[in-house]
């Protein structure tokens, strides 16, 4: 099971030093690698009294894909991870056309992890249509993969259109994988037919049901089931770091192939204390 380290997006601040110290050491201490979270704009809390999100205006979040490639220039080994993309408030071919980039530049280190999300106010925000989401992810799916392996595409489906014409550079990976975040059923199922992978938020104990419908899913579509990876998720303000171990040992006797250990909200107040997390927790978890 590989071991993977969450950039806290919230808490690590704007000091490019700091930020280059941090990645600079998971890339060190041999995390295999690092997750990113996104979002694009931030709603404000002054006239939305039941506003329930984990996430305002205030929340501050480093661009996505900007700071990849900030850590591609930086890093020579650690796979870039997007844990995700919110792909349909987004327009498919551009988001493409910057994960290529990210992979040519890093030389071939990018998964991307997509998703639907759940903030409308950014899909109004980005002007795309909140409501269709979820249909919509597949056939951008179809498009990006389609892109990242053909030099010259000619599609026409229900959302996009694409005249012959293809985007260049191609990525190193040919096509790069594309995981899936999400819990609900249809998600699930999605993943089984079409996904390299499946980023479950939840503990071991919720997971043997959701792993069951995605394999299920997988037979299904006439795909092996251990082609899909799964990556699970330890927050250290859920899970005390002297419980890491065995937490980490119930995911990987389910399957999991990956371990991302996230740290925000755990009582770190500087980047240096950031930094000093990757540490122990690399020593908790080996």
């Amino acid at each position: 099971m590989r071991l993977g380290a969450i950039f806290p997006q919230n808490e690590i601040g704007n000091d490019p030093a700091a930020i280059r110290e941090w990645i600079e050491t998971a890339e060190g201490l041999g995390y295999d690698h690092v997750l990113v979270y996104d979002h694009v704009i931030g709603a404000s809390l002054a006239n939305r009294p039941d506003w329930s999100g984990p996430y305002n205006h205030e929340t501050p979040f480093h661009e996505i894909f900007v700071l990849l490639g900030y850590f591609a220039a930086l890093t020579r080994r650690i796979e870039l991870v997007t844990g995700v993309v919110i792909l349909p408030q987004r327009q498919t071919a551009l988001v493409a056309k910057q994960a290529s980039a990210i992979d040519v530049l890093s030389g071939g280190r990018l998964r991307l992890g997509v998703g639907v999300g759940w903030n409308e106010v950014e899909y109004v925000a980005l002007n795309e249509d909140f409501r269709t989401r979820g249909v919509r992810i597949e056939e951008q799916i179809a498009v990006m993969r389609a892109l990242w392996t053909d030099e010259v595409v000619d599609f026409t489906g229900r959302w996009h259109r694409i005249p012959e014409a293809g985007i260049n550079p191609l990525p190193v990976r040919r096509p790069i994988p594309v995981w899936i975040g999400g819990t609900v059923h249809a998600v699930i199922e999605r993943i089984g037919r079409i996904g390299d992978g499946w980023f479950p938020q939840m503990s071991p104990e919720e997971a043997p049901a959701k792993l069951n419908l995605l394999r299920a899913a997988a037979e299904a579509a006439g795909r092996d089931p251990a082609s899909i990876g799964v990556e699970a998720r330890i927050n250290l303000n859920q899970v005390p770091l002297e419980q890491a171990a065995g937490y980490a040992a119930r995911w990987r006797a389910l399957g999991a192939t990956h371990l991302s250990v996230g740290f925000m909200k755990a009582g770190y107040a500087t980047p240096r204390e950031h930094i000093d997390a990757l540490k122990r927790a690399k020593d908790a978890l080996g």
